[in-house]
């Protein structure tokens, strides 16, 4: 069933009038018809049954028909520090920590960052919805505007998490070990050329664990993906019963 995310809160038995992008991206792009159903769910994450009362690539209306429970997101609330990558790396990361469960990205500039700043902010936000929607995940996770790693660190309520780190550290999974009970953890993967030592430092001075991911070095986006996925297993609701 096609699924659609809108921003507001949703009452229910409500005619919703779609215009823009959603309005062609249904009848353009997924050529829905009259009487077609959705589920829809809006910004604070409820979802809901609907139908297509009427449809064309410049408005569309859609009637909410219901609710509709759907429980695809993770008890545990991962925030992704990600150094700032090179070309479409970056939208890897963003796209498969989605369908992963992050439930927050924020792009870091780093010392060995080689991209420094960037406007692509709307184009991520759009990657995340776009694996949201094809995840069936009721949130979108949320991406925050490009920041300094030393100010992320200092973010209210930061202060618990594993920075990753190719030149030492306690293994990956004993670090992770520390964190059981947790109902939420920052993550911190470098860019490219990794953490300086000076930021591996102010992370640690911090309170966050510094890991390493194994004796081979991972690309920056595989070891993304890895950590992330490690977490999910160990923490969250990856290998659990639906």
């Amino acid at each position: 069933m096609t699924r659609l995310f809108l921003e507001g809160t949703i009452q229910k038995e409500r005619v919703i009038l779609l215009a823009g992008e959603k309005a062609h991206y249904l009848s353009t792009v997924l050529r829905c018809k009259t009487d077609d159903t959705l589920i829809v769910t809006d910004s604070s994450g409820s979802t809901y049954s609907a139908r297509i009362s009427a449809i064309n690539k410049k408005q569309t209306s859609i009637e909410i028909t219901g609710s509709f429970h759907l429980n695809s997101e993770s008890p545990l609330d991962i925030v992704l520090a990600q150094g700032l990558l090179k070309g479409e790396k970056m939208d890897l990361v963003i796209q498969k920590a989605t369908e992963l469960g992050v439930k927050e990205i924020a792009p870091v500039i780093t010392e060995r960052s080689q991209i420094r700043e960037t406007r692509k902010l709307q184009r991520w936000q759009k990657i995340a919805e776009e694996a949201s929607r094809q995840c069936g995940r009721s949130r979108i996770p949320l991406i925050h505007e490009p920041a300094v790693f030393e100010t992320v660190l200092m973010t209210p309520g930061q202060h618990k998490g594993i920075i990753c780190w190719e030149k030492d550290g306690a293994p990956f999974s004993a670090a992770v070990d520390e964190f059981k009970g947790e109902k939420r953890i920052v993550l911190c993967l470098g860019p490219e050329g990794g953490f300086s030592e000076k930021e591996v430092k102010t992370a640690k001075d911090r309170g966050f664990t510094v890991a390493s991911l194994g004796k081979r070095i991972l690309r920056a986006e595989t070891a993304a993906i890895a950590s992330i996925a490690i977490l999910q297993y160990e923490l969250g609701d990856i290998g659990m019963s639906s």
